[in-house]
């Protein structure tokens, strides 16, 4: 089997690169940086700019899925020039790859796209399914919905599509585990806001594995990519501190000067959504990673 992945050399990207070559399948990916390319037996990658609409169509050679994970970084600060770029990064990748499918003879029957559950409404009491339908006044939540929408439309190719929903996603290295370990580890640890607010978490490996089983079983419509146990941030917050056997006794850090100091991106930390992973597991996805103790301890 031969996908091709967007974003390969991303967080999500690489461990799922490492999952399907480990059950034998060829990965291409696509890269906007020479540096990167790569022309290994069974990972092998391919240039584009998804600003000028340029791509190697060499990439689509015997491919039947594509997963789009590619994106600008949300973690970085919104000034309007860099929310235009969260934006468009995502609708320029999806853009690219319809047009090109629209232009070439190809194989692809299935296309699966990153997306978040940033698109529910902030709560700390409702347990959000993939059938609901409030969708956020956020801009990530309108971020969401346009990265779906864009999804949805390579349904008139007649490929099935499939969207994940990623919760936050622990990684010993990157993404947002490392940033509130630190502070606790230099003992300033201190929870952001009520505390009270809901962290749908995922392990690195299980995220790749949904994805991964999402492609082997050829699945369609929308997931949400977190674990069964959700925590929140405060009992997320004294897990890691009793791993590390370190203290949080610094008091919490007000909603309010998260706001004035992160402006419109301090919903990143203050805000949260419940999300169930029952539809994914009814699919038939078994998470390796179920106890946060047990995956923040496997990761710290």
């Amino acid at each position: 089997m031969k996908i091709l992945i967007a974003g390969a050399t991303g967080l999500i990207g690489t461990e799922l690169s490492k999952q399907c070559i480990a059950l034998g399948m060829t990965v291409h990916y696509l890269t906007t940086s020479e540096e990167k390319i790569k022309n290994d037996a069974n990972y092998k990658g391919f240039l584009w700019n998804p600003k000028t609409g340029s791509i190697d169509k060499k990439a689509f050679h015997e491919v039947t899925t594509i997963v789009n994970l590619a994106g600008a970084s949300v973690s970085k600060r919104w000034t309007p020039s860099y929310k235009k770029k969260i934006m468009q990064s995502r609708l320029q990748t999806a853009g690219l790859l319809y047009d090109t499918l629209t232009s070439i003879d190809h194989n692809v029957t299935h296309y699966i796209s990153a997306s978040g559950v940033s698109i529910y409404p902030n709560s700390k009491i409702r347990l959000y399914t993939e059938e609901d339908e409030q969708v956020d006044d956020s801009f990530l939540a309108k971020v969401v919905v346009a990265w779906e929408n864009a999804a949805d439309k390579f349904k008139e190719l007649g490929l099935k599509v499939a969207k994940v929903r990623t919760g936050v996603v622990f990684d010993s290295d990157e993404g947002a585990l490392p940033q509130l370990v630190k502070p606790i580890k230099m003992g300033f640890g201190a929870l952001l806001g009520s505390g009270k607010q809901w962290q749908s978490w995922i392990h690195i490996e299980d995220i790749a594995g949904m994805y991964l089983h999402i492609i082997k079983h050829g699945l369609e419509g929308v997931y949400n990519g977190a674990s069964p146990n959700p925590l929140t941030h405060k009992r997320l917050m004294f897990c890691i501190a009793r791993i590390i056997d370190k203290n949080i006794w610094l008091p919490n850090v007000p909603s309010f000067f998260l706001k004035l100091v992160l402006g419109e991106m301090a919903i990143l930390v203050v805000e949260g959504q419940l999300v169930s992973s029952k539809k994914i597991e009814e699919a038939g996805y078994e998470f390796h990673y179920v106890n946060p103790q047990l995956a923040l301890e496997h990761l710290l």
